[in-house]
């Protein structure tokens, strides 16, 4: 039986960035200066939890200048992006207060990352820079101080790396590995409900990965845990840098051994099947029941569609 035409595939959130990283270049403090100090340079302006946008009718401007950027508000740090055809680009970090100073400023809008992306704020192009921003400039804000010794630490390597002057420890950003799956029965899909979701909507298992563990047992352990289904072939799909606050989300298929669920009500409301059919109008926004899907922005959307659009040859 053929499938709902789902229409032309969207874009996964905060992919690709066309940033090259310029690891090369991060010690090189006089070279930084240089590409900052540059008319053509570009600075992703984020206070706490908030990005600072230039208004515009279509839709809002994120980069300024990193001088301009550093003129609106008390700047905590700042961080070196990378290049693209030489120009480079920065995160500069506000002190969060700043963010509800701006917002009444003409010609400054201000808005959570989340929204940005899901309501296509800014041009797409801007949201995994902006994304890499958030998440540095989040991990500075949360490590300003030896975890080895306690002293105050500075930032080095175009903020990449803080070093304590005291004991000599050196500190690099973390980001923490969380897989997402999906787990199949054939013509059937698990999917789960937190509290916290908006009211309808249905998505993909995840969890952490702990210390000393493979993806595959991360998948298996967190599937068993939050729904009491055991799964025995896992593959691998795809990833996506995370910002909230700095996670890569590992997309996996996994395929269920079993069907009887079991749901650990603490991290779930509900866990239930749901079949290929019914998943194609949850995707399309036409469930009777007005049941939904995560938008496009989120990984767990295009797991769900993979599925859907190819079945059983998720798992090759």
């Amino acid at each position: 039986m053929p499938r709902v035409d789902l229409g032309p595939q969207p874009l996964l959130g905060y992919t690709p960035n066309r940033l090259e990283r310029g690891n090369e270049q991060r010690g090189n403090v006089a070279l930084l200066t240089a590409l900052e100090s540059a008319p053509a340079a570009g600075a992703y302006v984020i206070a706490g939890e908030l990005v600072i946008l230039k208004q515009h009718e279509r839709r809002h401007q994120p980069l300024f200048h990193p001088s301009t950027a550093r003129a609106l508000g008390a700047v905590s740090e700042t961080v070196f992006l990378g290049l693209r055809d030489g120009v480079g680009f920065f995160g500069v970090g506000l002190d969060p207060v700043a963010a509800e100073e701006l917002k009444a400023r003409d010609g400054v809008a201000v808005f959570d990352l989340r929204s940005i992306a899901v309501q296509g704020i800014v041009e797409p192009e801007h949201l995994a820079p902006l994304a890499e921003a958030k998440a540095v400039l989040h991990w500075h804000r949360r490590h300003r101080f030896c975890a080895n010794c306690g002293s105050p630490t500075s930032l080095v390597m175009g903020g990449w790396r803080r070093d304590c002057p005291t004991c000599g420890a050196q500190h690099f950003p973390r980001t923490d590995p969380v897989v997402i799956m999906l787990a199949c029965d054939r013509e059937r899909c698990l999917l789960g409900r937190q509290r916290r979701f908006a009211p309808g909507m249905w998505s993909c298992l995840a969890g952490f990965v702990e210390p000393a563990e493979t993806i595959e047992e991360a998948v298996q352990r967190e599937t068993l845990e939050e729904a009491g289904v055991s799964c025995d072939q896992v593959t691998y799909f795809a990833s996506q840098p995370w910002p909230f606050p700095m996670s890569l989300m590992i997309g996996c298929f996994a395929r269920a051994r079993s069907v009887e669920l079991t749901v650990d009500r603490v991290e779930l409301e509900d866990a239930r099947w749901f079949d290929r059919d019914e998943v194609s109008l949850m995707l399309l926004r036409s469930h009777p029941e007005r049941l939904t899907t995560p938008p496009p922005v989120a990984i767990a959307h295009h797991i769900i569609r993979n599925w859907v659009e190819h079945g059983d040859r998720v798992f090759g």
